[in-house]
């Protein structure tokens, strides 16, 4: 049973208690000394008053509109005009738009304001007349309307969590979607990453798979699939690789100071591990919306594993039924390799799409698949073919398509199109349908450059192998005329990475 999926966050420290904010509006400053000295030592839930002081209304709102966090405000009546108290408490309400605070209007002069009509007229909490406002009486008018303001600030917190949570939701949902459309590794692991920095609004992360355990040393290694920002010049120094051990040892995730390092296990047996930086300050909602996303994105990541071993064995199916083929014709061992590597190289240079690029890859070496059906006489004839056998030898491309044709998958699609036109001529001389120019696919045009550029390359049993100047000379030459000149010119401009292919796989 593969273990749970976990943040197992630090706990955070005991918060710090902080004050009740209180606003004292008077013009009377013995009133606010008083009302200090009286309510000192008041405590509710463990929290002290401070106080704030404003002597006329236009000083009030200067405190409101700095301090969005007042508790509570005594708020006088009569100060600069005769309704300016009134005016405070209309404008905080209306123009402000503070519906959280606490009001306890405290007048002097009664008549001034009446109960009835403050109280309808004005969001106003509690009315008292400062005679009445003995020590017992502030306290508890103080305890009611901070108990009141306390209550009312879970509800919206509450509420405010709800909403974040909500439309946190909302941001796993489009990031999942945007993670479940990629169809390959590299894709999705880099797709992964630009979408839980962005959710967790983060600069540094990097996504590793666990390759295995190097039997030399017996140290685990990791491969590297995406990576945003600089993690670090000691990358992979002791720190980062014994969390990463840790990871992988408990198979759970788990913070390290600033570092979260995520496990992702998966039926493969190649687990993978998500490492943030700069995490310590992740708040419990972004820790559960992480948490929702990776369910899902642990989902889609063994979906795309397990696509990627299904793509990985059809590909080398192919490369191993083209050996067969090759070996058939006498060709060099590693022609088909060096070709679809070379294919690889002009479709990127070229700007194909990724996904495109690679299907071209992998169905290059199926282009003369159709050569198994060719008898040895004049596969392996060694002179040159005489009419009849020329003719035998120009009907590969068909028998290709007809054991390639018919499949939906990209992979045989691609090669079926390749093995029935890599033969064709850019200027329409070639066969088997004469096709010319743009008419011929361009996977096969592309296949047919490579083709003659390993030929004239490497040793055959009818020429030796062609220095490169000749090569390129000979490119430029049948350019327009049996090859497509955009891609000869693409494979002249980048021959040094395809010599380089050349090295790698020598006959």
């Amino acid at each position: 049973m593969e273990p749970e999926l976990s943040m197992s966050f630090l706990s955070p420290a005991a918060p710090k208690l902080i004050p009740w904010k209180v606003l004292l509006v008077d013009d009377e400053p013995d009133i606010h000394d008083i009302t200090k000295l009286t309510l000192s030592r008041f405590r509710l839930d463990g929290r002290a008053l401070v106080f704030l002081h404003a002597y006329t209304g236009a000083e009030a709102k200067l405190v409101l509109a700095r301090e969005s966090d007042i508790a509570l405000v005594f708020l006088d009546v009569v100060m600069e005009q005769e309704d300016s108290g009134l005016e405070v408490a209309r404008w905080m309400r209306e123009d402000l738009g503070n519906q959280f605070t606490r009001i306890v209007l405290r007048t002097g002069q009664p008549g001034q304001a009446p109960e009835e009509r403050v109280i309808v007229n004005y969001d106003i909490n509690d009315y008292k007349e400062k005679t009445e406002l003995d020590r017992t009486k502030l306290f508890t008018t103080t305890f009611a309307a901070l108990r009141a303001y306390r209550d009312i600030m879970k509800v919206e917190e509450a509420r405010r969590v709800q909403l974040s949570y909500r439309e946190g939701l909302e941001r796993v949902i489009a990031a999942s979607a945007h993670i479940f459309q990629q169809r390959n590794l590299k894709d999705f692991a880099s797709g992964l990453l630009q979408q839980v920095v962005a959710l967790l609004r983060l600069e540094q992360s990097m996504l590793l798979r666990l390759s295995g355990a190097s039997v030399i040393t017996g140290e685990t290694e990791y491969e590297v699939l995406a990576q945003i920002g600089d993690i670090g010049t000691d990358m992979f120094g002791p720190d980062l690789m014994a969390q990463l051990d840790d990871a992988r040892s408990n198979r759970i995730s788990r913070l390290h100071g600033d570092t979260y390092v995520g496990y992702f296990p998966n039926s493969s047996g190649k687990a993978s591990l998500l490492v943030l930086k700069g995490v310590d300050e992740i708040s419990d909602i972004d820790t559960q919306l992480l948490e929702v996303f990776c369910s899902g994105v642990a989902i889609a990541f063994d979906n795309i594993l397990l696509t990627q071993e299904i793509t990985d064995t059809q590909a080398e199916l192919i490369l191993r039924l083209g050996d067969v083929v090759e070996s058939r014709s006498s060709e060099a061992g590693n022609h088909v390799r060096r070709m679809s590597q070379v294919c690889h190289l002009l479709a990127q240079v070229s700007g194909m799409p990724d996904d495109e690029t690679a299907v071209l890859m992998h169905a290059a070496p199926m282009h003369d698949i159709g050569k198994i059906a060719t008898p040895d006489a004049v596969l392996l004839k060694p002179g040159k073919l005489d009419a009849v056998e020329w003719d035998i030898m120009k009907r590969h491309p068909e028998v290709g398509l007809s054991i390639l044709d018919g499949s939906q998958r990209p992979i045989l699609k691609a090669a079926a199109i390749i093995a029935y036109q890599h033969h064709e001529k850019f200027d329409g001389s070639g066969y088997p349908q004469g096709l010319k120019g743009t008419d011929i696919h361009r996977y096969a045009r592309i296949v047919a450059v490579a083709d003659v550029f390993d030929a004239l390359c490497h040793k055959r049993c009818y020429k030796e192998a062609w220095p490169i100047a000749q090569v390129i000379a000979h490119l430029r030459e049948v350019a327009g005329q049996h090859l497509d000149p955009l891609y000869v010119e693409l494979l002249i401009a980048n021959m040094d990475r395809a010599l380089e292919i050349n090295q790698r796989w020598p006959d």
